[in-house]
């Protein structure tokens, strides 16, 4: 089976890539406001190969997994039936995922910010004997490496299956674009294939990358780099090489927000720039449905509400409880005042990483040092206590727990626990009930991956 670059792409891509000075954003914070010139049509300057980086779509992710995991709820079967086919479908894991929808936001976002990770790659070349400042120049190309490997990363979590040392060399997972000439006829690789390019690629941006975090949070630096190797790890299930690279990154960069300080009420309690992001991204395509606080009967699932404590100040903080009808609406988070999900890297991800390879091989006392660190910044102050862990299991329960609780509604890694965890024989499986209607997504079925959209504009496909 194939899948071949369209050579129909060619007027699309050349198109955003004149017009990409002309931007506009809606957000107010500062490097988002950030207007690339029109000298960037053919890029001779290190500023100008930035300014392409710069460019919005580059880091953005697939809300799809917003809408598939068990994060929340739609009670009612008519506001279910009030949205958009591929929301429905979604939603209650159908094999039409995308109601005869052809062209999928989620899969080309993906591949625009690729085209523009390989044209900077590419494009650089010209400069590296002439380039008078190294140090920039090094930086430059270490985050359009960076960005291929994020978005690369992000397409095979979504449409390929989850990732098996022992299957993953005959599973077929995206095809790898490393060049921005889209007349170029690239097959899918193998799930292992795609794996191994976004590793080499993330080890050459960290390589690279020496800048630590500033204020343009949309830009990598070494600490991001060291938290997306260790997230990619924990996806692979290769928890030794996620908890080092947890600890490089760590190392490099801890900082953790006090919740003591963070406004209980406020719609909008972080702001862009807070001090635990150390890169800002968010989702590329933003469905009513992951906008649930606008949907009026979509509401965070009951269970995994239940889960914060009274003084766990994540509870008023991340969720508004609507008093009459009992409705649980998410606040924004890390995107600041952005009502787009927050797909980016932060420490507290670091941290739970960190805790959860400690409790797998066993060192229970560095799994509840992490812990601790992260939860008395959660709580009340003076409010919370941990005692010992006394068995593996116990540990690793707890900080699973954790990830549920801290990183919702953030970058779809529920969904991508779901599927790892699954690999691990945890056995979850979904189920949605919609009038006398029940839908079922078992573990291990296929429907964990979605399908590659049939987009003629993007894609030739043969595939399934």
């Amino acid at each position: 089976m194939m899948m071949n670059i369209n050579k129909n792409i060619t007027s699309r891509f050349a198109f955003l890539l004149l017009f990409m000075s002309l931007y506009l954003t809606s957000c107010k914070d500062s490097f988002l406001d950030v207007k690339p010139s029109t000298d960037i049509v053919s890029p001779k300057t290190l500023d100008d190969f930035q300014q392409m980086l710069d460019y919005p779509r580059i880091n953005q992710t697939s809300a799809l997994p917003f809408l598939a995991s068990d994060e929340c709820n739609i009670p009612e079967e008519k506001d279910w039936l009030a949205q958009s086919n591929l929301e429905r479908n979604v939603y209650i894991w159908s094999d039409d995922r995308y109601g005869g929808q052809t062209s999928i936001d989620d899969f080309n976002y993906p591949y625009e910010g690729i085209f523009y990770a390989n044209s900077v790659i590419t494009g650089m070349e010209n400069l590296q004997n002439t380039a008078a400042d190294r140090k920039k120049y090094n930086h430059i190309l270490g985050q359009a490496y960076f960005a291929r490997a994020f978005s690369c990363f992000d397409l095979v979590k979504n449409f390929a299956a989850p990732y098996d040392a022992v299957s993953s060399q005959q599973e077929l997972g995206i095809a790898l674009k490393r060049t921005p000439n889209v007349d170029e006829v690239v097959q899918r690789s193998s799930v292992q294939e795609n794996y191994d390019q976004i590793l080499f690629d993330l080890n050459r941006a960290i390589s690279l990358l020496d800048l630590p975090i500033t204020a343009d949070r949309n830009r990598a630096n070494k600490p991001s780099a060291y938290a997306l190797a260790a997230r990619i790890y924990l996806s692979m299930r290769n928890y030794e090489l996620a908890e080092k690279y947890a600890d490089s990154c760590l190392t490099l960069y801890d900082k953790l927000i006090d919740y003591n300080t963070i406004s209980l009420t406020v719609a909008a309690p972080f702001t862009l720039g807070n001090e635990e992001s150390m890169l800002y991204s968010t989702v590329g395509r933003n469905y009513s449905l992951v906008l649930y606080a606008s949907t009026q009967n979509m509401s965070i699932d009951t269970e995994l509400y239940n889960l914060y404590a009274d003084n766990d100040l994540r509870k008023s903080i991340f969720f508004s409880k609507n008093a009459t009808n009992g409705l649980i609406k998410t606040k924004r988070g890390y995107s600041g005042s952005s009502r787009f999900p927050y797909s980016g890297l932060a420490t507290d991800e670091v941290y739970l990483i960190k805790g959860e390879c400690a409790a797998r091989r066993n060192d229970l006392r560095t799994c509840k040092d992490y812990l601790f660190k992260l939860l008395s910044k959660r709580y009340k102050t003076g409010t919370f206590t941990m005692g010992n862990f006394l068995t593996k299991d116990e540990a690793l329960k707890k900080v699973l727990i954790e990830r549920r609780k801290e990183l919702v509604w953030r970058a779809g890694l529920r969904w991508d626990d779901i599927r790892r965890l699954n690999k691990e024989g945890a056995n979850i499986s979904l189920s949605r009930k919609l009038g006398n209607e029940i839908y079922v997504l078992e573990a291990g079925s296929p429907r964990f991956a979605f399908p590659i959209p049939t987009n003629e504009s993007i894609f030739y496909t043969n595939n399934k």
